[in-house]
């Protein structure tokens, strides 16, 4: 009897404590109720649909995170040039992934490889596509120099596949990080269950291919509209197809380049430098210490990355090289810094997002920090849709140095500047285009009296003035035919324009001086070099910290 009424009595507590655990769940908001509503969230029913056990972003292939903070920009060491480009200022960069190293020739050859089958060169539609990809190899060459081994091997040969590829303009390494993102999200796709397996790799061709801005406006459209792919394991419901959406999180943000607050914030590896809210003292290089040689009593005396020592010197004394390297060496030869970036110094110079510009306006902007923002939109059909290329629409430009680059592929959306629709009434922007925002336009120029609204040759408001009017080569297609034209005007005074990038980074070319994170350089984006490569960046959506740390104050 006793016992008994010792079990009912535990078993009245263990129901009321079950019932306040519950009660005060759906107080706070259960993870499966609606907090606004109470309506039930995943019902099988159908009705809302969420995601509510996303634990957060993971680190994309290939990517370290990279927590955000607020740092001293472009405080550069030493300016014995006294090139005047640059100048201290305060930035805070929001948190973001990075590529753990360069981009790879092995890299860059899978993507290759992916144009050339699903666009076939063969096929005079497509002949331009796979070209305009495909890295200048004659960046190698030299007149007084013997480096025809590197032009016929350094892209291809299975014994340089870890080095970086060199010889990629700004729009190349660009189209590569919009190719990688589809190639990623395809994969996270096909893992969830949206998509039929190894549909990737033996069914796509130039008709059928995937893209993530098209899958999420319409779904239907990806892959052509062959619905049969899109048949993938979640496909229960009905057979009209089961779509990842944003709220799924399946999709990860876009790969991209890093914009040069990201990439000299990461460079630095500050992390290890900072007490509470406050850095102790500043840094040289990506490692600690005022020289380029470690100090440690195994490795003393070898070089911390790989860049000219001296006029004559690239590797040092044969026996005993200074650096391992006379070119570029492969990646992750050395060590890493702080935040587990490679090659950060040293290697290949490497581009990054923004449009160059000698002054840094942080008094107008010091978060996240980027010049070269054109806003755009979807394309939209006349019945409403979204306008996707077809296969023989797609869209060619035509360079300066005379090569022909694909912007837009079939399968994907069709982009517009943005417009009044967008723009009106809107105080944080008002055009498509600010690559010149508030320096080198008409609100900012420095020779007013040049301006003259009568006269026929005056600069249009939204093209940068006659302060940035660097030489302006042209080349277009005439009849299958390609016709240069040299810009000989004589009242050029710069060499800056809006498509000239900055590249950071000192290379294997490159004396010390540039192995300081905060230097900074230009180069036309249209061009390719020996010794500019690059890395991809992606956003972090939520949280600032990637770890559940208790605050200590």
């Amino acid at each position: 009897m006793h016992m008994k009424k010792y079990i009912s009595i535990k078993n009245l507590v263990i129901i009321m404590v079950a019932m306040t655990v519950i009660s005060c769940k759906n107080s706070s908001g259960s993870s499966n109720v609606s907090s606004a509503t109470g309506f039930k969230i995943n019902d099988k029913l159908g009705g809302f649909q969420y995601n509510t056990k996303f634990k957060g972003q993971e680190a994309s292939p290939g990517m370290v995170f990279i927590e955000g903070g607020t740092f001293t920009k472009g405080r550069v060491q030493d300016d014995p040039m006294h090139d005047w480009n640059n100048s201290p200022n305060q930035q805070h960069v929001q948190s973001f992934y990075m590529d753990e190293n360069e981009v790879t020739n092995l890299m860059y050859l899978e993507y290759l490889d992916w144009l050339k089958r699903i666009f076939p060169p063969s096929e005079a539609n497509y002949k331009n596509i796979y070209q305009g990809a495909v890295p200048d190899t004659l960046v190698w060459r030299s007149q007084l120099g013997f480096n025809e081994e590197m032009v016929e091997n350094y892209l291809r040969h299975p014994a340089y596949a870890l080095y970086p590829v060199v010889g990629v303009s700004w729009i190349q390494a660009t189209e590569f990080a919009n190719w990688r993102t589809d190639r990623v999200n395809e994969a996270n796709l096909e893992m969830a269950g949206y998509l039929k397996k190894d549909a990737k790799i033996t069914d796509v061709n130039s008709g059928q291919t995937f893209n993530t801005q098209t899958y999420l406006n319409a779904p239907t459209q990806t892959y052509g509209g062959n619905t049969e792919i899109m048949q993938g394991k979640r496909n229960t419901r009905d057979s009209s197809g089961v779509y990842a959406s944003r709220e799924t999180g399946v999709l990860s943000p876009s790969y991209r380049l890093p914009t040069e607050t990201e990439w000299e914030f990461g460079a630095l590896g500050m992390s290890d430098l900072r007490d509470y809210n406050v850095y102790r003292g500043r840094k040289k290089y990506p490692w600690d210490g005022q020289y380029t040689r470690t100090g440690n009593r195994q490795t003393r005396g070898d070089q911390l990355a790989n860049f000219k020592q001296s006029k004559g010197d690239y590797g040092g004394i044969a026996g005993w090289s200074d650096d391992g390297a006379d070119i570029t060496a492969p990646v992750k030869s050395y060590e890493p810094n702080d935040y587990g970036l490679y090659d950060m110094a040293g290697n290949v110079a490497e581009w990054v997002a923004d449009v160059y510009r000698p002054i840094v306006d942080d008094e107008f902007s010091d978060f996240n920090y980027y010049r070269g923002n054109k806003f755009t939109k979807n394309a939209i059909n006349a019945d409403g849709t979204v306008k996707i290329i077809k296969e023989s629409e797609v869209v060619y430009d035509t360079l300066s140095t005379g090569k022909t680059v694909a912007r837009e592929l079939p399968g994907e959306i069709a982009q517009v500047p943005v417009d009044e629709n967008e723009t009106y009434l809107r105080t944080q922007f008002s055009q498509s285009d600010n690559r010149n925002f508030r320096d080198g336009d008409l609100r900012s120029l420095r020779f007013p009296d040049d301006y003259d609204p009568n006269s026929p040759n005056q600069v249009d408001k939204s093209s940068t003035s006659t302060m940035y009017n660097s030489p302006q080569q042209k080349a277009q297609i005439v009849n299958d035919t390609l016709q240069r034209k040299w810009d000989d005007s004589d009242k050029r005074n710069s060499l800056i324009n809006d498509r000239v990038r900055v590249f950071k980074g000192g290379s294997w070319k490159d004396r010390a001086y540039w192995l300081d994170p905060a230097q900074r350089r230009f180069f036309p984006e249209e061009m390719a070099t020996d010794y500019i490569g690059f890395r991809c960046a992606m956003s972090r959506v939520g949280p600032k910290s990637d770890s559940k740390r208790k605050r200590r104050n």
